[in-house]
């Protein structure tokens, strides 16, 4: 098998990645933003430190995680259609979730305020 032949499967990986991105992606969004409202019962000042730590890192991997995400799937897509690149893609695209997901995994663990 010649790994510089054309892979005809090469857009499947980045077409669910993407996929699963337009759906991630907004629900992230949507509970990292309504993640504040954890801090209703204690105030802004009056928090625990995990809180507010865990919700810096929340906001912080939408903002730094987002742009990445969005780096690593317009880069699976990006990389040539040969064999030689089904690794290399399938990874980026798989990778491009990971901020969604973490967001998510995140907002539904907050520790108490």
């Amino acid at each position: 098998m010649n790994t510089n032949e054309r892979d005809p499967h090469a857009y499947v990986a980045p077409a669910v990645a993407t996929v699963l991105g337009v759906m991630l992606a907004p629900l992230a969004l949507l509970f990292g933003g309504l993640s504040v409202m954890a801090t209703d019962s204690c105030g802004p000042d009056d928090c625990s430190t995990a809180l507010t730590t865990a919700l810096h890192v929340v906001y912080g991997t939408l903002f730094l995680g987002g742009l990445l995400g969005v780096a690593a799937c317009a880069a699976a897509w990006l990389l040539p259609h040969t064999r030689r690149w089904a690794v290399p893609r399938l990874w980026l695209a798989g990778l491009s979730l990971l901020p969604w997901l973490t967001v998510i995994a995140l907002v539904f663990n907050l520790p108490e305020g």
